[in-house]
Parts: structure tokens; sequence; C-alpha cells
């Protein structure tokens, strides 16, 4: 299973639409930093047939360490979800 990277990304942009490399990066760098700061700022990020972005809160609970057992407290925290659209997991099973 290949793993497709910002670079991989790059090339697929300047191949398909003819953009120079710096400039595929910037557009690359520039969804990203607005994907990003979209979910700093609380808001919810959709694209239709793909899916959606957003920050869950999850509060403190109980846990162990994997390791010895011992029962710890899991700090409260913010956590980055994304939930695939129901057209992207169709798309998804036919393969």
């Amino acid at each position: 299973m290949a793993t497709i990277t910002r670079s991989d990304l790059a090339n697929r942009l300047r191949e398909q639409h003819g953009l120079t490399m710096s400039d595929a990066y910037k557009l690359i760098d520039i969804i990203f930093d607005e994907i990003r700061e979209s979910l700093i700022n609380g808001e919810e990020v959709k694209f239709a047939g793909f899916g959606s972005f957003k920050i869950l809160t999850k509060p403190q609970r109980m846990g162990r360490n994997p390791k010895t057992g011992v029962p710890a407290v899991i700090t409260a925290r913010k956590v980055a979800s994304f939930k695939a659209s129901t057209e992207f997991r169709q798309r998804v099973a036919k393969k």
C-alpha cells in the first residue's frame, strides 16, 4: 500500500494542470493552511463528495498504562476528526 506525499500531489498538479513545482507546492500549502486555520478557529471543513473535518473535545477519563496495567487519568483534549461522505465510502467500497 503506497503513501501519497505532498511531493506526489505537487507532481500531479504539475502534470495535470501545467503548474510549476513551486506554484504547486504553494497551492498545496495554501489549502492545508486554510483547513488548519479553520479547524483551529472551531469551524467545520466540508468537501462535497469527500467528507468533513472537525475538532472534537474528548473529556477526561480513566485509562491504564498498557505496559504495567496501572490505572491513569487521561486528560481532556481536542482531536481532529475526519468523517468520510457517503459518496466517498461507496466509491471506496467498490474498489
